[in-house]
């Protein structure tokens, strides 16, 4: 079988990683990236692999890019720590290292969500399909702190079976995580020009439209309250950057008005 690097960035993950680890258990090698991690996420990365490396963070794209210049293999699988690798997949993996070499250069792989108790099967969450397998002197980490992803020279093909994403513990970290994520949207949006004030109008019809998406057209209707949940943060995400981006702009008017005073 042709080897494979399992590549993974980490930041206090110790109730998760075990699980990510354990199901790449069968590839040649495992490269963990950790960025200060102050839980035990260490001492359990050494249960399955000794090449485990410090980087303070300097974002998603950098600290992916450095983890995967440390594999020692052509062929990278990227994982992240809340993720596993379904053994179904694993198997694909191995069956399709097994044969002889393809035109591809990387793989889509369907990805499904663990999100309260429940797997996700619409509401926009899937197949969520991510280039995940693919072949490192072909390929290198792009993108903005929200949208980092993988860019291959070459075909890309499509893997069968799964990634199992285990994503918020609970419903304050989603919320936690969609003010994050709103206050960086706000900040890409200023530094690249973008942002321009947000009307009322923009204010109340984007976060209708994104529910009405949510929950309609991408049937979050038939994940049932999950879906209505997920079709209602979807919305407040919306709302909630559009809002911060209003007060940015408040925030800069001020500091216009101050400098010519």
């Amino acid at each position: 079988m042709r080897p494979v690097s399992v590549c993974i960035i980490a930041y206090n993950e110790a109730d998760k990683i075990a699980r990510c680890l354990q199901s790449v258990s069968w590839a040649n090698e495992i490269i963990v990236v950790d960025s200060g991690s102050s839980d035990n996420t260490i001492e359990i990365c050494k249960q399955y692999t000794d090449k485990i490396y410090h980087r303070d963070w300097t974002g998603y794209v950098d600290q992916k890019n450095y983890a995967m210049s440390l594999a020692k293999y052509d062929w990278v699988l990227s994982v992240d720590a809340d993720e596993e690798v379904s053994p179904e997949l694993s198997q694909e993996i191995q069956r399709l290292f097994q044969s002889e070499v393809n035109n591809f250069v990387g793989y889509n792989i369907p990805r499904l969500t663990y999100y309260l108790g429940k797997w996700i099967k619409h509401s926009g969450w899937y197949p969520d399909e991510q280039l995940r397998l693919f072949q490192k002197n072909k390929a290198k980490w792009v993108g903005r702190e929200l949208h980092e992803r993988i860019q291959v020279d070459g075909s890309i093909g499509r893997l069968n079976n799964v990634i199992y994403h285990y994503t918020y513990r609970d419903i304050s970290e989603h919320l936690a995580t969609i003010n994050h994520f709103a206050t960086l949207w706000v900040e890409e949006q200023v530094t690249y020009g973008k942002g321009k004030k947000p009307s009322a109008g923009r204010l109340v019809l984007h976060p209708v439209i994104k529910f009405i998406e949510c929950y309609f057209w991408k049937r979050g209707f038939l994940d049932g309250k999950h879906g209505l949940i997920i079709a209602g943060f979807s919305a407040y995400y919306i709302f909630l950057r559009n809002v911060k981006l209003f007060e940015r702009h408040l925030e800069l008017g001020v500091k216009e008005t101050r400098m010519t005073e």
